[in-house]
């Protein structure tokens, strides 16, 4: 039988790699936002800073799981095989879950995944032990779940959402208040002290957070009491202003802040003890000594304090990520090991040894600590699903318009309809003069837009360096503060909502972008509680069919396990790779005449090819009665449809970035866009009847119909060739003779309508046939005039 335990051990290792990858894509996004998105530092420099901040939090992190062993269930409640199958339950679930969210590119919280997984499986676990003994009831449930500290995780993980959006905001408003957007223009004393509070608020965090768990949190720094054992309780109960009826009641609560020796009657501040007792001292000298310390630095140094704090701040949030969110990914299986440890001495049966012993203090092996820093700075540099999860983060909190991935739902627009009440009424009481300084503020106007206008979109910072470092200091500070005082809150969930609040005070949500933005925060913050009771389900379902017959079930599991992350991975490569390999339709950028005709010839290759291949894609379709590969065409063309709707939405910014000889541009880029939406509504409505016919089980195409169809298909996939090869080689003096086939093209399309007529009189026995053929070729002609509209409009202007 120990067989199958040593199966389970080295699965759970194996897992816990699988784990770490998928939960660091995750994560990522809780330490790279701040640095990517304000591009104060190279992208290889923000890496090498993050991958020193993990390897450090990963080592330091020792002690610190205590919430996979006997954070959510009681321990000693559960024998030693029913916790082997709680664990592997929850590690299969956490894989699975984070893996999926990791592919929709959404950030979640790997916090709130374990802890709903340790709870749905030890409560399924918990309920088959009640169902097995009559003289149990679902009341001794309280008994096996650590009720009162799942519920301030969960309370506090929630609260945090609040309180980080609310403080992000306030902290930015102010932030911007004090130094507006032309910050680098401030006298150097106005960036040093915000560097000061900045630098002070991070380092407090590292230190608070950072130690904690390490040998350096019992680094003793001032005996505080040495009376003797006889007076350490009436002492401790008035210089603690609390009521400590024994020593080790005493002990239990101040073993992070004091090494309490009960023989020699001693208690020693630690260093954790002195940091989290000495605050305000800490802080004011911190601030002081580094307010100067910054001055010095730019004065001397010549050095941007911003990007200073933006290192700092990464390196911190890294640190703290891989020291506390650390516990989730190998937690689960280090305890699985201690337990696995502990039987195999006792020598006793599986359903016999109980889990007590997961209830005391456990260190983890600093090897296993390494090893698992290297597998999560691996990832950091290779996962591209990490870099997919910071782009969302990053998009909702972008300064100004762009690409927007959510689609505004009715939730949305009521937020934003009521905000912007509330705002109205707060603006029209409050005083002129005021309105007038925060206008001035707040303008983005008087920025040197030089660079702006010449750098291409992908060149330019989603966000300033200012809100960049407002929101590593302020999750730093948040998360720093709930350490101290105890508090569970998930990292992701602060940082992402630090991030919004940000936004929202930075005035990045204007009325063009605002649904957008609040709908996308929605989307996330309903993902996390999908996380919650998925996680919950899934891990009491896994659980249960576990208890059933382990070897089996574990065995069917495991393989399901890796079939869905083998599947999804090929899936999420395979779409990497036809979106590179795909040439998207880009957003003209040039500010001449000469450039948008350049620009704009490489869109209507790409289109052309793209609109060739769709048509084609979806006639042979419809003649093999293929349906899902005419799903695969009305996604594509969807996704065309998408990116012309795209180009449209920019034409502001395209008319404002032209120079004064080249206005005339506009009218040319105007035209050539609503050609092309003509054409793609063409394409769209080929794509979308045929998808219909099928769908519904109509009769298919006769013979005859098909032929004549793969006859047009034929000509108009020369016609499409003959056009990318004039705007792929920029010979456009031959587009005269391609405009010269527009009737040649007419007359093959009126003799397929005059043969379909023709069999409808006489042969012709199904209507939706007709009546699909009849469409395919109007909308086939309609497809031709728009397309010679384009050819005639480039050629005229290109002249």
């Amino acid at each position: 039988m120990s067989d199958i335990y040593i199966l389970m051990i080295v699965a759970l290792a194996a897992l816990a790699v699988a784990d770490l990858i998928v939960g660091v894509s995750n994560d990522a996004v809780n330490f790279l936002n701040s640095a990517i998105g304000s591009k104060a530092i190279s992208f290889r420099t923000i890496m090498i800073v993050a991958s020193i901040g993990i390897a450090a939090g990963a080592i330091f992190s020792s002690g610190l799981m205590e919430v996979a062993r006997k954070g959510i269930f009681v321990p000693g409640e559960f024998y030693f095989d029913e916790i082997m199958i709680i664990f592997m339950a929850v590690m299969i679930t956490d894989i699975l879950l984070l893996d999926f969210f990791n592919t929709l590119g959404m950030p979640t919280s790997t916090t709130v995944s374990i802890v709903f997984e340790l709870l749905g499986a030890a409560v399924c676990v918990a309920l088959l032990k009640i169902s097995a003994d009559s003289s149990l009831s679902i009341a001794d449930l309280g008994n096996y779940i650590n009720t009162k500290k799942a519920g301030e995780i969960i309370t506090g993980i929630l609260l945090s959402v609040v309180v980080a959006f609310s403080v992000g905001a306030i902290v930015q408003y102010i932030s911007r208040l004090l130094l507006s957007f032309n910050f680098e223009k401030k006298a150097k004393w106005v960036g040093a002290l915000f560097g000061g509070i900045a630098l002070t608020a991070i380092l407090y965090f590292i230190f608070i957070k950072g130690i904690k768990g390490t040998n350096y949190a019992k680094s003793i720094v001032d005996v505080i009491y040495n009376g003797g054992a006889e007076g350490l309780l009436d002492w401790a109960n008035a210089y603690f202003n609390s009521s400590y009826e024994t020593v080790k009641e005493l002990v239990a609560a101040k073993k992070d802040l004091f090494k309490i020796d009960t023989e020699a009657g001693t208690i020693t501040l630690t260093l954790r003890g002195f940091l989290e007792t000495n605050v305000p001292l800490i802080v004011s000298a911190g601030f002081v000594l580094l307010s100067i310390i910054s001055y010095l630095i730019i004065v001397l140094f010549k050095t941007n304090i911003y990007k200073l704090i933006i290192v700092v701040g990464t390196f911190a949030l890294a640190l703290a990520f891989a020291g506390n969110d650390l516990v989730n990914f190998i937690g689960v299986p280090i305890a699985a090991l201690k337990a696995y440890e502990a039987w195999s001495a006792s020598g006793q049966l599986p359903g016999e040894f109980s889990m007590a012993v997961l209830g005391g203090k456990a260190e983890t092996p600093t090897l296993l600590l390494l090893a698992a820093g290297i597998i999560m700075v691996l990832t950091l540099w290779f996962s591209s699903k990490a870099r997919n999860v910071v782009k969302t983060s990053i998009d909702l909190s972008r300064q100004g318009e762009g690409d927007e991935k959510f689609r505004p739902n009715f939730l949305s627009r009521g937020i934003v309809r009521g905000t912007v009440f509330i705002s109205d009424v707060i603006a029209s009481i409050t005083p002129k003069s005021f309105k007038g300084v925060t206008e001035r503020q707040f303008d983005q106007e008087s920025i040197d837009s030089t660079n702006t206008l010449t750098a291409k979109k992908e060149d330019l910072p989603a966000f300033d360096m200012v809100r960049a470092a407002v929101n590593l200091m302020v999750a730093g500070v948040l998360i720093s503060i709930a350490t101290s005082m105890k508090l569970p809150l998930s990292t992701t969930y602060v940082t992402f909502m630090v991030a919004m609040g940000t936004s929202l005070a930075d005035r990045a949500w204007g009325t063009e972008s605002a649904v957008y933005r609040v709908a996308g925060v929605l989307n996330v913050i309903g993902g996390w509680f999908f996380t919650a009771i998925s996680a919950f389900i899934a891990a009491a379902t896994i659980a249960f069919l576990l208890n059933i017959h382990l070897p089996a079930m574990l065995a069917v599991l495991l393989s399901l396990a890796v079939f869905l992350l083998v599947r999804n991975t090929i899936k999420y490569r395979n779409k990497t790779r036809a979106e590179r390999a795909e040439d998207r339709l880009k957003k003209s950028e040039s500010s001449s005449i000469q450039g948008v005709i350049e620009e704009s010839a490489d869109n209507i290759k790409s289109f052309v090819n793209r609109g060739n291949k769709i048509y084609g894609q979806t006639i042979d379709s419809l003649a093999k009665y293929d349906l899902a590969a005419l799903k695969k065409s009305r996604k594509g063309i969807a996704k065309l449809e998408t990116e012309v709707e795209e180009l449209r939405d920019s034409i502001f910014y395209f008319i404002k970035n032209l120079d004064e000889s080249s206005v005339g541009a506009s009218n040319f880029y105007i035209s050539i866009l609503g050609y092309l939406e003509d054409i793609t509504q063409s394409l769209e409505y080929v794509a979308k009847v045929s998808h219909k016919h099928v769908n519904n089980n109509h009769k298919k195409l006769r013979f005859n119909q098909i032929k004549d169809l793969k006859e047009i298909e034929d000509h108009l996939n020369d016609f499409f060739s003959n056009i990318k090869t004039v705007f792929d080689s920029r010979e456009f003096n031959t587009l005269n003779g391609i405009i010269n086939e527009k009737q040649e093209l007419f007359t093959i399309v009126n003799d397929k309508i005059n043969k379909q007529v023709a069999r409808t009189r006489t042969e012709e026995s199904s209507p939706k046939n007709t009546t699909l053929y009849f469409g395919l070729l109007m909308e086939t002609k309609d497809l031709i005039t728009a397309t010679m509209n384009l050819l005639t409009t480039y050629r005229d202007h290109q002249d």
